[in-house]
């Protein structure tokens, strides 16, 4: 992690597009790894949404090292669902065929992973993941309405019709979309601290406040480091979330101190670091039987 770029005066991306916002992150860095894309863009993210976007973008990439430096996203979620028995998208001869119906991002989104069925009838189900480019003969997304939460970060529904794609190797599932749900907490958790701090180091929040939240940081960066699917994992990032949840009335009491732009953005948008929350207790139950411990 290049920790004096961080600490250093940094003058925050202007909120424009979502595909202009993202290049011009992507300038002020040279082949960044996943961790580092996800920290450098929540420090200059002028919104907790823009800050997600670049946690988001770094998780993908720590799932698929060899995406493209645009933007993508992970298409799993059909009918509010992401069990494999509950999909309906199917991939056969490099086609796709379905929908899924919640694309991050979805109209600035350059290429897309799709998590879909391939059993044959009577087998057990089995997921691939193809990947297909956004606007290609078949790939129709429907942006959607914003929502209360980061309306600044657009979202849609995609639809599959006969879609060329790319299969890429492994299990749909256990390579992909499960181990996505670790990679996106601990990079998402990364961007948004620093966006936190960065607002910190603006409006000169208490020393100890700043230093507590660049201890977090160091944590995701050595989080960053583990394996996504080891049970020990699933215990650091608990531990992570349990130190950030440790400071959200200190947070609250520095931003109602403050700008009341920073305080009004953090208002609305804190609440995506609860969205996955359920999940992550569940990992964690099942981390602790792994490891035979009781904490």
């Amino acid at each position: 992690m290049p920790w004096q770029q961080l600490l250093s005066a940094q003058t925050r991306l202007p909120a424009t597009d979502l595909d202009a916002w993202y290049a011009s992150l992507l300038e002020r860095t040279t082949q960044p790894t996943p961790i580092q894309l996800a920290v450098l863009g929540g420090r200059l993210a002028a919104t907790p949404g823009l800050a997600f976007l670049a946690g988001y973008q770094g998780a993908l990439r720590a799932l698929w090292p060899a995406a493209p430096w645009t933007l993508g996203a992970l298409c799993a979620t059909e009918n509010r669902s992401v069990r494999p028995a509950d999909m309906h998208t199917r991939i056969k001869a490099l086609s796709l065929d379905g929908r899924k119906d919640f694309v991050t991002a979805a109209e600035a989104a350059d290429w897309l992973l799709v998590c879909a069925r391939e059993e044959a009838p009577g087998e057990p189900v089995r997921l691939a993941l193809g990947v297909v480019r956004n606007g290609a003969p078949g790939v129709r997304i429907e942006v959607l309405p914003a929502l209360p939460l980061m309306p600044d970060i657009s979202h849609g529904r995609l639809h599959l019709q006969d879609a060329h794609c790319e299969r890429l190797a492994g299990d749909g599932w256990d390579d992909y979309v499960k181990p996505f749900r670790t990679l996106e907490d601990t990079h998402v958790l990364a961007a948004l601290t620093a966006w936190l701090l960065g607002v910190g180091q603006d409006s000169a929040w208490p020393q100890a406040l700043q230093l507590r939240l660049l201890g977090l940081l160091a944590g995701c960066t050595e989080m960053a480091r583990q394996c996504p699917g080891a049970a020990e994992s699933h215990l650091l990032l608990a531990g992570l979330f349990a130190q950030f949840d440790s400071l959200r009335a200190e947070l609250d009491a520095a931003l109602a101190t403050g700008d009341a732009h920073w305080l009004q953005l953090w208002q609305r948008d804190k609440g995506l670091l609860s969205l996955a929350a359920s999940a992550r207790g569940k990992r964690l139950e099942q981390a602790q039987a792994v490891l035979g411990l009781s904490l």
